[in-house]
């Protein structure tokens, strides 16, 4: 059995990563558009930097949660894949073998130039003046909003393939991300995992909400999942 996991930034909050969603917008005290634009990190490189830099830090602060350690442990018995919104390395460290980050990975840099030339940075910061291998000033390889989804297409082929696609922890309102549930095959079973959880617009097919945050929702859906095995 196929089971896709396509997460958001809700499984991660409960490890203690703050979301600029909860925040009036705000992300860390920061608007988005001064740290998570690419006009942001022409304007004032050092600034977006720095900020991501802080996030790297807090990524390696905090732990797996039980949501993202459940999503790992029934690899044991299924064929798992994780589809991520997330930029932080925690499905990962949870032993999570599978993982698809749509919106990049906090812990690579990349070239300014190649988007495809990364460099693992293992929790190191970047600096101004540092450089990827092609030369260019190295920069968070994280995808940035009025940035494309390189990821996307891989993305709806995982989807594509779920006999079982599970939601956990996104408000489905980030595009084209959002879109990717509309990829689910007319015969996969759909579960939505958040306390604020609707059932989608459009949304042609079934899909049961489970409205709890993501340690909690995690429990009720294995029940769930094993009760209909």
């Amino acid at each position: 059995m196929n089971i896709v996991f396509f997460t958001g930034a809700g499984i991660s909050a409960e490890s203690g990563i703050k979301t600029f969603r909860d925040a009036d917008g705000l992300w860390e005290n920061h608007s988005i558009y001064e740290v998570a634009t690419p006009e942001a990190f022409e304007r004032d490189p050092e600034t977006v930097l720095r900020f991501y830099n802080q996030r790297r830090r807090q990524m390696y602060e905090v732990e797996p949660n039980n949501a993202h350690k459940k999503i790992a442990a029934l690899q044991d018995k299924f064929n798992v894949v994780v589809v991520t919104q997330n930029i932080d390395n925690l499905h990962e460290r949870a032993g999570c073998k599978n993982v698809l980050h749509l919106h990049g990975e906090l812990d690579k840099g990349r070239s300014s130039v190649i988007p495809d030339s990364l460099v693992d940075l293992h929790g190191k910061g970047i600096n101004l003046g540092d450089q990827s291998p092609d030369g260019s000033q190295l920069r968070p390889h994280v995808v940035w909003f009025g940035e494309a989804v390189p990821a996307l297409e891989d993305a709806a082929r995982v989807i594509q393939t779920a006999d079982v696609l599970v939601i956990v922890g996104t408000s489905l309102q980030v595009y084209p991300a959002a879109g990717l549930i509309h990829e689910a095959p007319p015969n996969c079973i759909l579960y939505y995992i958040d306390p604020k959880a609707e059932v989608p617009a459009g949304l042609g097919m079934h899909i049961q909400l489970i409205k709890e945050p993501a340690v909690k929702g995690m429990v009720t859906f294995e029940k769930e999942l094993m009760n209909n095995l």
